[in-house]
């Protein structure tokens, strides 16, 4: 059997996965972004990040705002004392991780530049396509993140209730996982 057959038998190489495609083209556009934030404002994207939901009101403490960047909380912790320590916010008082997050005026400043940065780099995106295409992409992103969402899910629920089936084999109490309390009743 030659190559191609052995390929399109047992399926697609790493390099036709779509997950794969999708990861090539997110990472270019963060290195991009990474580099110019860098060079033009002396910001990582993770500071980018962290500026850019606090601005917008999306989440004004540290674990809300590691949540909805994706990153570490403790890494985003690292981020808003930087960020603090360079005077572009402040932090309220409070438990350190929850505790209210605010620009400075320096902030706000550097944010409305990076945010004017990454507009421009989002113009440039779309200029490469037609409205026709735009409309199609926002579609399938939308279909596609709803899927990997669901997968995503899925995988979640089989783990824990694989670790619930050791737990019970083992003879200890799995913990709870949400839902209801014991003895809850709907509604209550």
């Amino acid at each position: 059997m030659g190559h191609e057959a052995a390929r399109k038998q047992s399926g697609p190489v790493i390099t036709e996965l779509l997950s794969y495609r999708l990861h090539r083209v997110a990472n270019a556009f963060e290195r991009g972004a990474a580099l110019l934030f860098r060079k033009e404002f002396d910001v990582s994207l993770g500071e980018w990040r962290a500026l850019a939901l606090i601005a917008s009101g999306a989440a004004t403490t540290t674990n809300r705002i590691a949540r909805l960047a994706g990153i570490d909380p403790a890494q985003m912790s690292r981020i808003i004392t930087k960020l603090a320590e360079r005077g572009y916010l402040t932090r309220s008082s409070g438990p350190r991780n929850s505790a209210p997050l605010s620009l400075t005026a320096e902030g706000m400043r550097t944010y409305e530049g990076l945010i004017a940065a990454a507009r421009a780099r989002n113009d440039a995106f779309f200029a490469a396509l037609t409205e026709d295409e735009i409309v199609h992409l926002d579609s399938a992103l939308e279909k596609l993140a709803k899927v990997a969402i669901s997968m995503e899910r899925a995988v979640q629920a089989a783990v824990a209730e694989e670790a619930a089936g050791q737990a019970r084999a083992a003879g200890v109490p799995a913990p709870r996982t949400g839902g209801r309390k014991r003895g809850a009743r709907a509604g209550s």
